[in-house]
């Protein structure tokens, strides 16, 4: 569906295609973001805005994080769940002047929009696709404060906190990375003041190896139900409250947290292959056999050749050293490091 954002990003020389965006190859794209600072229109996350007087202890009892703790100039990663606790969704949250603000896969906003609609029953709850009057827009780099400056919008100091300036609003993920999400009337605007101010354009693909190096999985539809939220490290990235109470899957994902049942955890890996590897490709170690010890989350070309990923394995096969895409006999994965800890066992 064309819409004013899109028909502008394609006079910008984009090609979107299944909700991801280029503007040169992705090879091209992911070199620019290991080099510099990009702007990148992020067409592959869907919005849903929630609004109403029980909106936060709505979402407050259906998801892993504590929205009732969300402060007004605060974001969170948070995840929606099965009863068994597997992930359906990765999520982004904020507040705005209207509501909640949560972002998604957008392979996985319709399935999330749906299914949260079927618990609102009688509660004083709007949910809403807000994709048509919100657009985002990621920011990531070494220079991301001076070329938000330049461009004049103000930036947080603090991770996982936003600053609001006239009409856009910016989320702050970590050191390099952020987010914008204002207006679709607005947006071109500031994309071609981020672009004056220093910003290479790039698509999604840059983005992705952004969020691969810093270790933020993002659940697509190829990897729903695969993962407890400890098993993507959601727990390190601040996306899972221990103590707010139920919501689905909360007992599997409690005691996974507290009996110590966690056999699985994310790793950031490269991968010398020529065909890119698939999100949900499994993994293969010699101490499972033939049987898959992993499964890959998130997939980007690397800039200097190959491809970069999150996979989820064995804590065991993973301290062992040795993986391989596919079968034993596939590539071996080169294991590489995340910017946080991980929880020893």
């Amino acid at each position: 569906m064309n819409t004013p954002w899109t028909d502008f990003l394609a006079r910008a020389g984009a090609t979107l295609e299944n909700s991801t965006i280029r503007f040169d190859s992705p090879e091209a794209e992911v070199r620019a973001a290991a080099s510099g600072t990009v702007v990148v229109p992020l067409v592959h996350l869907g919005l849903i805005r929630s609004a109403g007087d029980d909106s936060v202890g709505f979402l407050h009892n259906l998801l892993s994080n504590d929205v009732k703790k969300l402060g007004a100039d605060g974001a969170q990663w948070s995840s929606f769940n099965t009863p068994k606790g597997r992930m359906l969704a990765s999520l982004l949250m904020w507040n705005d002047a209207a509501g909640q603000m949560i972002a998604a896969s957008a392979d996985v906003q319709p399935m999330l929009l749906k299914k949260l609609s079927m618990y609102v029953l009688r509660s004083k709850v709007q949910l809403g696709d807000a994709g048509a009057d919100t657009v985002l827009i990621g920011v990531s780099g070494g220079d991301t404060s001076a070329v938000l400056a330049r461009a004049g919008i103000a930036a947080p100091v603090a991770p996982m906190t936003q600053a609001v300036a006239g009409e856009v609003r910016c989320i702050r993920l970590d050191e390099r990375n952020l987010v914008l999400a204002l207006s679709s009337t607005s947006a071109p605007e500031i994309f071609d003041k981020l672009v004056a101010s220093g910003a290479h354009k790039a698509g999604t693909a840059a983005w992705q190896l952004a969020m691969i190096r810093a270790g933020l999985p993002l659940i697509t539809a190829a990897t729903q139900e695969e993962f407890v939220a400890q098993m993507l490290n959601f727990e390190v990235i601040g996306g899972v409250s221990f103590s707010k109470g139920c919501y689905p899957g909360q007992e599997i994902v409690a005691r996974t947290q507290y009996l110590g049942k966690l056999k699985k955890r994310m790793y950031r890996i490269h991968v010398n292959t020529d065909t890119a590897p698939a999100a949900g490709a499994d993994v293969f170690t010699p101490d499972f056999g033939e049987q898959s010890a992993g499964k890959l989350v998130n997939v980007v070309p690397a800039p200097d050749g190959g491809f970069e990923a999150l996979v989820v394995m064995q804590t065991s096969s993973a301290a062992a050293g040795e993986a391989h895409l596919g079968s034993l006999q596939g590539p071996r994965l080169e294991f590489l490091d995340l910017p946080y800890s991980l929880p020893e066992k």
